[in-house]
Formats: structure tokens, C-alpha cells, sequence
């Protein structure tokens, strides 16, 4: 099986970049070619005290399904899906489950990121690229989208990615230890942005469109000016490799996972540690804002994830 984006920042800069090369235009499938199901809530288990699962989504039964996003809409859920020498950018009807698209990426999928519009879907890979997938169809998918471009010039592994707020850029984040801004509707390399020791696991944008930042193995947090690539702040209140980051709604908080366990939030302008929420006991994969900031969520490798009062 291939290796998911957990796995590889579960072995904290551990990462073997891959050289395998795909074919510039890859097809997507729908339904017929990768079939799934799903599960309604009734048919399911009931777990008292911790939650309602109301669908279980499935696809290539037995293999990894990781990174995950939400469509901005939020109609569909898109995943990088891993199985044995296919590695799949799959998405779901959230109301059914039922798969819309499933992808060929060429190799490990470790980032995925919807357009502002929910029109184009972006992954990045092992494959050392980013791809930019046509997701505009309202109705299932039997031949049908397309790659719409893909971005070539890392040398690492692609394992983050994400949408400028406007959807005209996306960044991503490389094992070749830089942060790409690319333009979205024609695949060129508008910065480069270097300065990372190690790996850079994960990518954000200001709500803005101003900023960016970007995690790394290194231990270490970025915040770019991006017009210019200038470095605006490096944060280094982490004692292990940075896993995650993301930026409040309001732009002026950014809370980061790690692996020593914890979760920090602090200023985005300064670098001011504010808060550092400590009950994980093994590395914290992801973090997620509330949309009104007042929660944050962290997904951890001790199986937990756990909601923070954020302020």
C-alpha cells in the first residue's frame, strides 16, 4: 500500500520523496469505474456520547483515505485515497455518499484543497506536482472531468496545498523545503519562497489574500509577504516539527500542531504566544477554526481529536 499523509508526518522529516513521473493529462472516473457506497445512520452502530454518525463513505474497501476537505458549498467532500499503485483524488456527495469522481493522481496524495468557487479541486502528491482537477459538474460523473492543469517545478514531494482566498492562486508546500504561489488559471510559478531547513508540511493563506504561512519539519513557522516572498515572521515556539497551521478567520491569530503534542495559538503580527493547549499525548496532525473563532479543533495520532475553547 501507499503511504498516507499521516504516515509521513508521523515520521517527522523522515520523508522519501518520490521520482516517478504521471502522464500530463490524467482521466477521472466516475462511478462506474471506482464504485462505492454508503451507509445511512440507521444501518449503522450507535456509540453513546460520541456523536451520530450519519454516513459512512466508501470507496476502494481497505485503503487509506487522508488528507480530507469540504467543499466550500458544502455539497461534496474531497479525499486523497490510496490504493496500492493507484493514488486517487476521490469526491463524495456529502448528502448520499455516493462517489462523484474518483481521479488518478499517479502517487501518494498528501493535500487537498477546493477552490473558493467549489468548481476546481488541487492535490498534491508524491509525484512532486500539484494538479488542478475540473469538479464543476452538478450531477454524477461517469467519463467525466478532467485535469485542468499541472503545475510541475518541486523537487519534494507535494504535501500541502491551498486556494488564495480570491481562487486566482494556490500554494504549496514541498519535502524540497520551499512554498510555490502558482497562478490558477495557468500553472506558472509567480514566487518561490525560501528559508525552510526541512520539509514544509503545510500551507495557509491570510483571509486577506496577503499573507502566507507554512509548517515545517524544521520546527519552525513562516509568514511570507506574498507579493514579495519577504519574511514577515518566523515563529519558533514549537520543540518538534510543525504539522499544521491555520489562520483565524480575522486574520490576526494563527494556531499551529506539532509534534511535541501541543497546539499554540498566537499572533499573527508578532509571533506572541497567546495560548498553548496541552492534553494530546501523541503528535497533532491538524488543526481546524470554528468559523466564528471562538472553537478550535486538533486531530492527534493518540486517536483523539479534542475541541478547545480557543480564546
Amino acid at each position: 500500500m501507499g503511504t498516507s499523509r499521516r504516515a509521513v508526518l508521523r515520521m517527522l522529516a523522515g520523508l522519501v520523496v518520490a521520482t516517478g513521473g504521471t502522464s500530463w493529462m490524467e482521466a477521472c472516473a466516475g462511478t462506474n469505474t471506482f464504485p462505492a457506497q454508503s451507509l445511512p445512520h440507521s444501518m449503522l452502530p450507535a456509540h453513546p456520547g460520541r456523536g451520530t454518525t450519519l454516513l459512512t463513505y466508501y470507496g476502494q474497501l481497505h485503503y487509506k483515505v487522508d488528507p480530507l476537505a469540504w467543499s466550500p458549498d458544502g455539497k461534496r467532500l474531497a479525499s486523497g485515497y490510496i490504493a496500492e499503485s493507484l493514488s486517487l483524488l476521490q469526491v463524495w456527495d456529502a448528502n448520499t455518499g455516493k462517489t462523484m469522481l474518483s481521479c488518478k493522481h499517479g502517487q501518494n496524495v498528501y493535500g487537498v484543497a477546493w477552490s473558493p468557487d467549489s468548481k476546481r479541486v488541487a492535490s498534491g502528491g508524491g509525484d512532486n506536482r500539484v494538479h488542478v482537477w475540473d469538479a464543476a459538474q452538478g450531477k454524477d460523473a461517469t467519463t467525466t472531468s478532467r485535469t485542468l492543469l499541472i503545475y510541475v517545478g518541486h523537487t519534494g514531494s507535494v504535501i500541502g496545498v491551498a486556494w488564495s482566498p480570491d481562487g486566482t492562486r494556490i500554494a504549496s508546500g514541498s519535502a524540497d523545503r520551499t512554498v510555490r504561489v502558482w497562478e490558477g488559471t495557468t500553472g506558472k510559478t509567480l514566487l518561490i519562497y525560501t528559508g525552510h531547513a526541512r520539509e514544509v508540511f503545510g500551507v495557509a493563506w491570510s483571509p486577506d489574500g496577503t499573507r502566507l504561512a507554512s509548517a515545517s519539519a524544521d520546527r519552525t513557522v513562516r509568514v511570507w509577504e506574498v507579493t514579495t516572498g519577504k519574511t514577515l515572521l518566523t515563529y519558533t515556539g514549537h520543540s518538534a516539527p510543525v504539522t499544521d497551521v491555520k489562520w483565524s478567520a480575522d486574520g490576526k491569530l494563527i494556531a499551529t500542531g506539532s509534534g511535541d503534542t501541543t497546539v499554540q495559538v498566537w499572533e499573527a503580527t508578532t509571533g506572541r504566544v497567546l495560548f498553548t493547549y496541552r492534553g494530546h499525548t501523541d503528535v497533532v496532525f491538524s488543526v481546524a477554526w470554528s468559523p466564528d473563532g471562538t472553537r478550535l479543533a486538533s486531530a492527534s495520532a493518540d486517536t483523539t481529536v479534542q475541541v478547545w475553547e480557543a480564546r
